[in-house]
């Protein structure tokens, strides 16, 4: 027998640490070749370690939310042989470099007596009984995905239980191990359903992964910059009309319109007269970082966190071409496959609510940008026209501004002109 260590790999772009997110087997887990044994976080970009061995877990280096150092051993396997097994040269991160581990010569150890079977047991194992019966949430809806890693799926699979039964406490609500020893722990008795009656538990959640460097970020925005926040209603009966109209007219092989391609147009127009407007300010030496291409960030919510995936060179998209690249970082980032060059880059942003986005919003800048434009609720409403009331279709825009950087006014000049690009849409198209 012998030992295989894997180290944390580099991953490029002169990182040299990354935050330890997710473990995805325990120490005495069976693991096979390439199968996903953690996941590690660098900037918003997650790299998983898979397996390049079979092998059982017997040492994992380091706790969630731990940062550690590129080069550091984070997982010793027991292995069959003298462990000259080959280092792999990749794995498979969302964006970046595989991890490499390396073979270590075999450890003397006393003698076996019998070999550790490499199926799991059918009767799963409760390493800690429960003193009294746990709640668990609503089962997911069919067809709904339990987030669970494959050492989790393998275990339940073994023991024929049903994830969608299981309530994850993990990131995202992703099932853990701890997870199914409760379950088995309840066995088949019935969640509690009691009278009502004070609840006075408290659920310690550690802040990791995407959700610290939300935190953070966040923090650093609401404590360096000093916000503005400018509301306007915009009359956008007219939009959805020509938006209808586009839709209906577009070809097989190009994407379904939404607002947001129009805001984006709208901006880059509004941008032109405006450019102060598209900077990244450094408050530590005291420059503007004026761009010339307006690189939209569009603020998107995934199962993970709030991320920003980034629309590059707005200014030379059209319609359908922003449309398009809306969609792929869309998708991207709600299966956590966003490259770390997607997330970045940003000199504006948009967030959006879509139906939920409320009357109001006061949208925090997405530090060191000087200007988010929120999207609120479109609703219909009676508006006067002078001689009745007729029915509208109205939306708030909610935009914030570094008033350090954008004055009150400018910020009013900004918004009123997209007011009257989204009011009067064939604006919009006209060059010049």
């Amino acid at each position: 027998m012998g030992e295989y260590v894997i180290k944390l790999p580099d991953v490029g772009e002169g990182v040299a640490e990354a935050e330890l997110v997710e473990w995805h087997v325990r120490v005495g887990d069976l693991v096979r070749e390439d199968m996903v044994l953690a996941a590690v976080m660098t900037d918003k970009a997650t790299v998983e370690i898979p397996s390049p061995v079979d092998g059982e877990i017997i040492w994992l280096g380091g706790e969630i939310g731990q940062v550690i150092a590129i080069g550091s051993p984070i997982i010793r396997l027991k292995i069959e042989g003298e462990g000259h097994a080959p280092a792999p040269e990749s794995a498979k991160p969302a964006e970046a470099e595989q991890p490499k581990a390396e073979p270590v010569k075999a450890v003397p150890k006393p003698e076996i007596k019998a070999e550790k079977p490499v199926e799991k047991p059918a009767v799963p194992v409760v390493h800690t009984p429960l003193a009294a019966p746990v709640t668990i949430g609503a089962p997911r809806a069919e067809g709904d995905k339990a987030l669970a890693s494959p050492a989790v799926r393998l275990r339940a699979r073994d023991a024929g239980v049903d994830l969608r039964q299981v309530t994850g406490t993990g990131p995202a609500e992703r099932i853990t191990h701890e997870d199914l020893d409760t379950f088995f722990a309840r066995g088949s008795q019935k969640p509690v359903v009691s009278g009502l009656a004070p609840d006075t538990s408290v659920k310690e959640i550690k802040v990791v992964g995407l959700r610290r460097k939300i935190a953070e970020k966040m923090a650093i925005a609401k404590s360096h910059i000093p916000h503005i926040t400018y509301v306007e209603e915009i009359d956008v009966t007219s939009l959805e009309e020509l938006r209808a109209l586009l839709n209906a007219k577009k070809r097989a092989d190009q994407p379904k319109l939404t607002l947001l391609p129009f805001l984006m147009r709208a901006m880059v127009k509004a941008i032109a007269e405006q450019p102060q407007l598209n900077a990244l300010y450094d408050d530590d030496a005291n420059i503007i970082h004026q761009h010339g291409g307006v690189h939209i960030g569009i603020a998107a919510q995934t199962p993970s966190g709030l991320v920003v995936p980034v629309v590059k060179h707005a200014e030379a998209r059209d319609l359908w071409g922003c449309a398009a690249e809306v969609n792929l970082l869309a998708d991207a980032a709600k299966t956590g496959t966003a490259t770390r060059e997607q997330l970045t880059g940003s000199t504006i942003t948009i967030t959006s609510l879509g139906s939920m986005g409320g009357i109001v919003t006061t949208p925090v800048i997405n530090y060191p940008e000087v200007a988010i434009i929120g999207v609120n609720k479109m609703m219909t409403r009676p508006m006067w026209d002078g001689a009745a009331f007729i029915p509208r279709k109205m939306m708030n825009l909610s935009s914030s501004f570094d008033h350090r950087v954008i004055d009150g006014w400018d910020a009013a000049v900004f918004i009123q002109r997209i007011k009257t690009l989204l009011e009067t849409p064939a604006l919009i198209f006209v060059e010049g």
